[in-house]
């Protein structure tokens, strides 16, 4: 049984209401900047200064608790059924409001391959609000947990510039290719563009899935049966929106100590200190993306 249509963004903002009020949320606030580079406007998120305390906070209770935090999941955080197969709930630790996690009710392996009905839940969610769907496909893609989960977060990314950061350096892209690449990209990557705004249409699940499973290909990503279920062959990041996804094969997850990802490749990154945002500003976040994904 799903949300009814309409109904998600309220139950996400009362959700959220409640958990602040009782402790089962930790947001954890953030100072930012922009780093301009390579034709684009990067958000950076750096943890405020009086945050070390409330990362140790964080890090206590992840060491207590390191279970799988989705089964079962806190009844706290729960937002809604969305499918059979899927539920939505808010992110513990969220540094974007409104973070939307959409995992899977029985224990699937988040290094196995995204199925349809994965894009069902997710098309059901994006439907609700302008948003960003991603999936880091793997703990080198920057996955924290091992059970299964996509996630969403609100539109705009920024509070400035584009909806999402790299947007402008999609403008050159051949729009009349399905798949292709994206010139200004140093890294390897697929981009997937769709014909019209999915996310009002009946079918949008199928079309992600098909251009997914064609993305994969395209990247030269076989997908090996274990026990019957389809795997990745490596990690990867996923971007989903209304008009396009792209899909970023995974070299390792860390540039320096600067954890990357999939938010990464959309221009928004978060670092823990100055000493990073340094390392950030000096290197370029372009060529951070390029080195901890594959060159071109």
């Amino acid at each position: 049984m799903s949300f009814e249509k309409g109904t998600l963004w309220n139950k996400i903002i009362e959700t959220t209401k409640h958990a602040l009020s009782i402790g089962a949320q930790f947001p954890i606030p953030t100072d930012y900047e922009f780093i301009e580079d390579s034709g684009v406007k990067f958000f950076v998120r750096k943890l405020a200064s009086l945050q070390k305390k409330d990362e140790e906070k964080r890090k206590q209770i992840l060491s207590r608790n390191p279970k799988n935090p989705f089964l079962p999941y806190d009844k706290e955080l729960f937002v809604s059924e969305v499918s059979d197969t899927h539920v939505a709930l808010l992110n513990k630790f969220n540094v974007v409001e409104n973070h939307l996690l959409i995992i899977t009710k029985h224990f699937e392996e988040q290094e196995t391959l995204l199925t349809l009905k994965d894009f069902e839940a997710l098309w059901l969610c994006m439907n609700e609000y302008k948003s960003l769907g991603f999936y880091n496909g793997g703990i080198e893609a920057g996955a924290s947990q091992k059970h299964k989960h996509l996630q969403i977060v609100p539109l705009p990314l920024a509070p400035e510039g584009p909806q999402i950061p790299i947007e402008p350096l999609l403008k050159n892209y051949d729009y009349s290719k399905e798949l292709g690449t994206i010139t200004s990209f140093p890294f390897k990557h697929v981009f997937g563009h769709f014909k019209e705004n999915i996310i009002k249409t009946k079918n949008a699940a199928n079309i992600f899935f098909n251009i997914y499973s064609k993305m994969l290909e395209h990247a030269g990503m076989g997908t090996p049966d274990i026990k019957n279920l389809k795997y990745q062959s490596k990690p990867y990041c996923l971007l989903i929106t209304n008009q396009w996804m792209l899909l970023v094969p995974r070299f390792c997850e860390f540039f320096d100590s600067i954890s990357i990802n999939s938010l990464g490749f959309a221009g928004a990154l978060l670092v823990k200190d100055e000493f990073q945002m340094e390392v950030l500003k000096k290197t370029g976040p372009m060529k951070v993306l390029q080195q901890v994904a594959f060159p071109r």
